[in-house]
């Protein structure tokens, strides 16, 4: 029995016996039992010692050896309402997992086509260049409609096409030029062909009728839906990824509701710092829910564009195209100095996208100048994504005390690291590497532009594998212990919060999960297919696989892993909502 918590706080509400308990904790890294009482762990030992905490009303869960890790962080996400096929706002589902060619893809629109009201705008999320053999233009997407304006993202979330009537209604023409930062696509005769690349998006400037806005009480379900889908895959906290004041209210509302089954670290987009340094003064009173569900903090910025898009600019070129460096980005380094500057004097976190390494270099160049003219220790500025790192960046992140958020997606996108060369992939994606120099390390799936399924992400942090079975990166394959620690402690800690959750130990939030196998024990290439069967949020069972999985399933496809609007937060971009 832990020493902190005396004999008045007994019995507890939940005890958990006979599991083989993963805590994550360096004192303690396994048990085989352990106490819940008000949400939090109470203690953590041995079955014999934790039946001290039964009375008369505590549940107690005997789990035959059942492996029970931390609750699983993902530390940059894109939540989204998540909508049936048949709703105006549904956005369609264009990737791998969905179509295989383009004569499907072009289908699938023109399905979603005989749904909506001609002049109404058709969404769709995640097509993927490689598998189908080529992007596709506007021409394609005309056979889907000419009726309708017709906008699909890239699976990078970072490139776009629209059809002809989008071209039109924009006044994008053969004369339109390629604004900074971004690429206006064109065919051998000049002519745009629907292909924008980046903040050439920003041309969109009308596209039709905008579905009509849902109704408040049918938002907050379909927002709370994609939540659930999160928490069935073990996930008890989320890194919302560049928001609104206006989403934070709807977040807030399910939390007031008791709907909210994740806990959410809320990242508002740049223009919103200043709200955000109000409500951290003056904290607005909720209706008696705790403030343990939603955190605010940090402001989510956008330097530099897409590692799988193929458009993040780099120190070397692409291996495969002679020349290219990738897309510019569009801040000069004077600017971006005084943007990071700005958020760091006012004693916010800074969380900014950024995958090439010299969009990496300015943007580590821009905090070090930060710092030297306001010192701020444990500033905890994160990089997100951070995928392609020279060592002598690492080095400088290191010696900045900045966190890093590194991408785990080689299983879907894998294929996109061929243009980097064989070379550069033991740069690429440097959780290993990080941990290895003693820098903060958190895991994220960025969904949709990967799925938010914790098993899958330890999966790729382990194996470095792709659908196809090549390996990315052999040295930078890391154990499932280490795995385990990044996407759970080291969520917590990029959210100052490693005190509050991360692993099971006495005091810390009782949000935990049971799995069908032990990741340690299994063979990596098994660690996908581990199954989630109870996930619990502050000692309250939010999913359990016999008594959710079905209800899950019931949604339209799209629901998930695409629970998303398409990854980045669009800034300069425009992306009809």
């Amino acid at each position: 029995m832990d020493k902190h918590f005396d004999k008045k706080s007994l019995p507890a509400e939940l005890v958990v016996l006979d599991a083989n308990v993963l805590t994550v904790a360096a004192k303690q890294p396994r048990a085989e039992a352990f106490a819940v009482r008000e949400g939090r762990f109470v203690a953590v030992g041995r079955s014999q010692e934790m039946r001290a905490w039964i009375g008369p009303k505590t549940t107690v869960w005997r789990l035959k050896g059942k492996t029970i890790t931390p609750g699983f962080n993902d530390a940059h996400l894109h939540p989204a309402p998540a909508y049936a096929e048949s709703a105006p706002q549904y956005v369609v589902p264009v990737g791998p997992g969905y179509v295989r060619t383009m004569k499907e893809l072009i289908a699938a629109l023109r399905r979603k086509a005989t749904l909506t009201p001609k002049g109404q705008t058709i969404r769709g999320f995640g097509y993927d260049d490689i598998k189908l053999g080529r992007h596709p233009t506007c021409h394609d997407l005309d056979l889907a409609s000419t009726e309708h304006p017709i906008v699909i993202r890239h699976a990078s979330g970072h490139l776009s096409v629209c059809n002809s009537h989008v071209l039109k209604l924009s006044g994008i023409t053969r004369d339109t030029p390629s604004p900074a930062g971004g690429v206006v696509g064109k065919d051998a005769q000049g002519e745009p062909n629907g292909f924008l690349a980046e903040s050439a998006a920003s041309l969109i400037t009308r596209v039709g009728d905008a579905p009509p806005r849902p109704d408040p009480a049918a938002l907050l379900s379909a927002y709370a839906a994609c939540f659930q889908g999160y928490a069935a895959r073990g996930i008890t906290s989320v890194g919302v990824a560049g928001t609104d004041p206006s989403t934070l209210q709807v977040f807030e509302t399910l939390r007031d509701q008791g709907r909210l089954v994740t806990r959410l670290n809320v990242l508002l987009r740049e223009g919103n710092a200043a709200m955000v340094t109000e409500r951290l003064k003056n904290p607005p009173r909720t209706k008696g829910a705790s403030d343990a569900m939603i955190r605010l903090g940090a402001i989510k910025l956008f330097h530099g564009n897409s590692l799988s898009g193929r458009t993040c600019w780099l120190s070397e070129p692409y291996v495969d195209r002679a020349g290219y460096y990738g897309v510019p980005p569009a801040r000069s380094q004077e600017a971006l100095d005084d943007l990071i500057g700005r958020i760091h004097q006012a004693g916010l976190q800074i969380a900014c996208h950024s995958n090439g390494d010299r969009e990496i270099e300015m943007l580590v160049l821009a905090i070090e100048r930060a710092q030297q003219r306001v010192p701020r220790p444990d500033a905890r500025h994160r990089i997100e994504h951070c995928s392609v790192v020279r060592q002598d960046l690492l080095v400088r992140i290191k010696q900045a005390g900045i966190v890093i958020v590194p991408h785990s997606y080689e299983w879907e996108h894998g294929d996109k690291m061929d243009a980097y060369g064989e070379k550069r992939w033991e740069w690429m994606h440097p959780s290993k590497r990080g941990i290895e120099l003693g820098i903060p390390v958190a895991g994220h799936s960025d969904a949709p532009i990967s799925a938010a399924d914790s098993m899958l992400r330890l999966f790729c942090l382990v194996t470095r594998q792709s659908q196809q079975g090549r390996v990315y990166g052999v040295s930078q394959r890391m154990k499932p212990e280490v795995a385990l620690r990044i996407w759970t402690l080291g969520g917590a800690f990029a959210s100052f919060e490693e005190h509050e959750k991360g692993s099971i130990e006495p005091g810390k939030l009782a949000d935990f999960v049971v799995l069908a196998a032990d990741p340690t024990r299994v063979d990596p290439k098994a660690l996908r297919q581990i199954v989630v069967e109870r996930t619990v949020l502050g000692g309250k069972t939010v999913y359990e696989r016999v008594r959710d999985a079905t209800r899950l399933a019931s949604y339209a496809p799209g629901f998930y892993p695409l629970c998303g609007d398409g990854g980045e937060e669009d800034e300069g971009k425009v992306w009809p909502q």
